[in-house]
């Protein structure tokens, strides 16, 4: 599994209206395994929601620093386990409705 940091995002130098649009847009690209590390000057806890709300369970947030003027916050997109094939076929009947 690969585990590295791939940027490093500091909102603090970018305008407020861009900044989630932004992340979002790392946080999609990136492979599962890696983390952006993220800067800001206050805690991100909305951003945090955000990421749940939209892909729950796909990305593990951690503190690195949490204040009081210097928030880092590590965000990874977690490996999603492969799920099981249904034994006999590709659909829940074992094939029987795909023929």
């Amino acid at each position: 599994m690969n585990t590295t940091l791939s940027s490093t995002i500091d909102v603090r130098t970018i305008a407020a209206q861009h900044r989630h649009a932004l992340i979002f847009e790392r946080l999609t690209a990136l492979p599962p395994g890696d983390a952006i590390e993220l800067v800001n000057d206050h805690d991100p806890v909305p951003l945090r929601s955000q990421i749940e709300r939209h892909w729950p369970g796909q990305y593990e947030c951690s503190y690195l620093d949490s204040g009081p003027a210097l928030w880092r916050l590590e965000i990874r997109k977690l490996v999603q386990p492969e799920r099981p094939k249904a034994a006999g076929g590709s659909c829940c009947s074992g094939g029987a409705c795909c023929s």
